[in-house]
């Protein structure tokens, strides 16, 4: 297990980096789309999509779906507040997917055969996904095209730093578990030792001076990005 990380950290390591820091923004996004369309393929087995031609369908629903989202004529201000209002219920989708970890599997019955609620938890789970990510490589883009880069590569680098530390600390200490119905293989300990390293990270990239934020702000949004790492993993 441990060397399958490490292979495929190796492998994808400098291909993030690539595409992060010297691919346009424009390749990026395309990236991000087909990134969806990947995740969509994936999301059709918890739909109970086995026909291959249906799953290739929803892959490029979603593909398409993004595509209208990005580069829909609408006024920039439009388009604005219609990102918003999907980041925002997708905050309660977070929300209300914490409750279903927590209640699981009691509240399954709610959710299980519903294919309509599945189809709106893809739709705020992956669609959010793509928004983030090229909000965040954005950010400055026209007068410094490293700072989203930067910015996403500290995102991954809190997401890669909590599974790793609960990765080892559940390994070497983990005892108790964290939702036993859910995820059997996660331990408190891991959960501990995963937003332990992660905070560590988070410190010393503020000390750094890599990242200009507020230290209120930069604390939170990081704090928030580990624990929703977290969360889905767990879903």
């Amino acid at each position: 297990m441990l060397i399958q990380r490490l292979l495929a950290a190796i492998a994808l390591i400098p291909l993030v980096l690539i595409i992060l820091f010297f691919a346009p923004l424009s390749v990026f996004v395309v990236i991000m789309m087909i990134i969806g369309g990947i995740a969509a393929w994936e999301w059709a087995q918890f739909l109970h999509i086995t026909n291959q031609q249906n799953k290739l369908f929803f892959a490029l629903l979603m593909v398409v779906i993004l595509a209208v989202l990005y580069f829909i004529p609408i006024p920039i201000e439009l388009k604005i507040t219609l990102y918003s209002v999907i980041l925002s219920l997708s905050i309660i989708w977070w929300l209300i997917a914490l409750i279903l970890v927590i209640t699981y599997p009691k509240t399954a019955h709610y959710w299980f055969n519903s294919i309509t609620l599945k189809l709106l938890f893809a739709f705020f789970t992956l669609v959010p996904f793509f928004l983030g990510m090229v909000g965040l490589r954005s950010v400055n883009y026209s007068s410094n095209c490293y700072t989203g880069a930067t910015l996403l590569l500290y995102v991954f680098v809190l997401v890669w730093a909590t599974d790793t530390g609960a990765y080892f600390a559940g390994r070497s200490f983990g005892k108790r578990k964290l939702a036993p119905k859910v995820s059997p293989g996660k331990t408190v300990e891991g959960f501990i030792g995963g937003v332990s390293l992660a905070v560590v990270i988070s410190v010393l990239a503020y000390f750094s001076n890599l990242i200009n934020i507020k230290f209120n702000v930069f604390f939170i949004s990081s704090l928030l990005a580990i624990l929703v790492s977290v969360l889905g993993d767990l879903t």
